[in-house]
């Protein structure tokens, strides 16, 4: 298995990218990257809060893939110099540490959610794994439009932003990906979400039907009680 913290790769590996505001309509692929990896996202979450996320796998080519990797989430925060942001994922009164990552960067969930699609596909289908993640960073940085939505959100509407990239889809490799070469993966952010993201889902549907699908969803924000 992949040591989550080489998530934070994903990221690093695209630093010194020219900054870019512009994220509306069709983006470019540097405001692309600017909109999903936003910065300043765990500004507005205090110290002493936690954010929880919900995921929930389901693997038709890994039978203990559900659940060995369904379970919560948990984003907190170390009282450090400077201030880092910690992950945790839990699964009934076990957990396991899944990194440390500078709180001033933003919300690392992204990182995670990357990482472990990249992860469970070179599991599930095979292949290398660095292959599949320098796929993925390609379709970080690709011109992909952005859909302006609605999700529902602790009752009430809020506007969102929604990204689906398609790492595989012109790849020369795709029918031999035992139906993730159309890997969809679909990220829907709100300003009125804390930590910005509502839903991050990788999808593989497969030509003989679905073969993969990773929902990470917020669920609350509550007191960390530190």
């Amino acid at each position: 298995m992949l040591k989550y913290l080489a998530c934070a790769a994903v990221a690093l590996a695209l630093t010194g990218l020219p900054a870019s505001a512009a994220n509306d309509g069709s983006a470019d692929g540097t405001a692309t990257y600017d909109l999903l990896f936003k910065e300043g996202t765990l500004n507005t979450v205090g110290m002493d809060q936690k954010l929880l996320y919900e995921r929930t796998v389901t693997n038709t080519l890994v039978t203990d893939a559900a659940a060995r990797d369904t379970g919560e989430i948990e984003l907190s925060f170390e009282d450090s110099t400077p201030p880092q942001a910690s992950l945790r994922f839990l699964r009934g009164e076990k957990h396991r540490n899944l990194g440390v990552f500078p709180r001033s960067v933003g919300n690392p969930i992204i990182m995670y959610f990357v990482e472990t699609t990249v992860r469970d596909m070179a599991e599930s289908a095979g292949g290398s794994p660095f292959y599949i993640r320098n796929r993925v960073k390609e379709a970080l940085v690709t011109p992909t439009e952005v859909q302006a939505g609605e999700a529902t959100f602790q009752g009430r509407s809020v506007k969102t932003q929604v990204v689906t990239l398609h790492p595989f889809a012109d790849d020369p490799n795709q029918d031999r990906m035992k139906g993730f070469g159309d890997l969809a993966l679909t990220i829907t952010m709100s300003d009125e979400v804390p930590g910005w993201y509502q839903s991050l889902e990788a999808t593989a549907s497969g030509a003989d039907g679905p073969v993969y699908s990773s929902l990470m969803r917020f669920e609350a924000m509550e007191e960390s009680g530190q």
